[in-house]
């Protein structure tokens, strides 16, 4: 319970303690680059300092121990190109062929002054030579440093995002799907009953029509039963007409809603046989409808079509309402997000899973303007 409590605490506190360890690292990154930086400008002021004394000498007799002639040859690893004033130029630790030419040599003489300030040789204060140097494969290694560092954070992070985010998910699924099968054993003890007592009326002097309507409304419960069953385990799937499925749940729909509905429905005169589970389909058209009669406000125009293009079947619901705003169109089907006073944000998030988790479909808003209306479609695979 504590831990519950403070949770959001102790995030924030390990979020802030990672930028804190990140920000050190990265600064303690950049001083040891501009130290190393500063060793290989020393490095190259030395070598200039040992051009000079070399020149300075009258003796052309050097032996190994000659400590200028040691130091010009110590440099192993830093590029280096010295452009002498009478345009000639010697290069050091660098391919032949990235200085064959004019342009590729000024290319690097560009770049070289760049990555650093140029140092002039002087003979009794005149500059007789200019280098330029690069930066070590060394120190070009440990420049990338910060930035391999960045990508491993930001994939353990991923990582640990991803990880909570599945967790998270799986959790809120086992709530849900509790809460659907308990939903529907409770459901089923009154429904029993109610088949009982509308066996006892069909004894009774009653109208036969009422009774007809009783039944249908048992059946329907029935159904309703059967949905919420099968909501976390895996529904089997049936080859069905689509057609009729989908007609089947307009007819039952447009007789219970209001008459102020213009209901009209477009399917081809063919059947289109398609991987169905008959309860959880009539249950993705209720609640499209539905969410299209409250845009609606009650009052308005829906239409179902349905359209198939080679192996996809589209199945399309278009109302006359209010509309959806484009920044809206992927966040409706996320759970809890609801425009409505009264609402949980529940119908489009589980007409979202039943369509794409359990019948490998497509749903998404296919166009919508504010103030003419929405239409929302689904795309299924035709069944051979």
């Amino acid at each position: 319970m504590i831990f519950t409590k403070y949770s959001n605490a102790f995030r924030w506190i390990i979020i802030i303690a990672s930028f804190a360890i990140v920000s050190l690292i990265l600064w303690k990154t950049y001083e040891f680059f501009q130290h190393f930086k500063d060793e290989e400008r020393t490095k190259m002021e030395n070598w200039s300092f040992a051009q000079t004394d070399l020149l300075k000498t009258d003796n052309l007799n050097f032996d190994l121990g000659n400590l200028p002639l040691k130091v010009i040859t110590s440099n192993k690893t830093t590029p280096m190109i010295k452009v002498n004033q009478d345009g000639s130029y010697e290069y050091n630790n660098i391919e032949d062929n990235k200085v064959k030419d004019s342009i590729s040599l000024n290319k690097l003489i560009l770049k070289f002054k760049q990555e650093n300030v140029p140092i002039k040789v002087k003979l009794d204060g005149k500059v007789i030579s200019t280098i330029y140097y690069g930066n070590s494969p060394l120190l070009n290694k440990l420049k990338y440093y910060p930035l391999a560092l960045f990508l491993i954070i930001f994939l353990f992070g991923a990582v640990i995002y991803f990880f909570y985010r599945s967790n998270k998910n799986a959790t809120q699924n086992k709530l849900w799907s509790g809460m659907a099968k308990e939903t529907a054993h409770q459901i089923g003890t009154p429904l029993s009953s109610l088949i009982g007592w509308t066996e006892i009326l069909k004894s009774e002097d009653i109208n036969p029509d009422y009774i007809v309507e009783i039944e249908k409304d048992i059946d329907r419960l029935q159904t309703i039963t059967e949905r919420f069953s099968k909501i976390g385990s895996v529904p089997k799937l049936e080859v069905l007409d689509i057609i009729e499925e989908t007609v089947n749940s307009y007819d039952y729909l447009k007789t219970r809603s209001s008459k102020l509905i213009d209901f009209e429905i477009k399917v081809p005169n063919d059947e289109i046989l398609v991987n169905l589970n008959k309860q959880l389909y009539s249950w993705t058209i209720e609640n499209l409808v539905k969410n299209a009669i409250d845009a609606m406000k009650g009052r308005g125009k829906l239409t179902i079509e349905i359209s198939q293009l080679e192996n996809n079947v589209k199945v399309s619901v278009t109302d006359t309402g209010k509309g959806i705003p484009k920044k809206d169109f992927n966040k409706i089907f996320d759970p809890g997000f609801t425009t409505k006073k009264r609402g949980w944000g529940l119908g489009l998030s589980l007409t979202k899973r039943i369509i794409e988790d359990f019948h490998n479909g497509k749903i998404k808003v296919l166009q919508s303007e504010i103030g003419k209306g929405s239409t929302i479609q689904i795309n299924l695979t035709r069944a051979f």
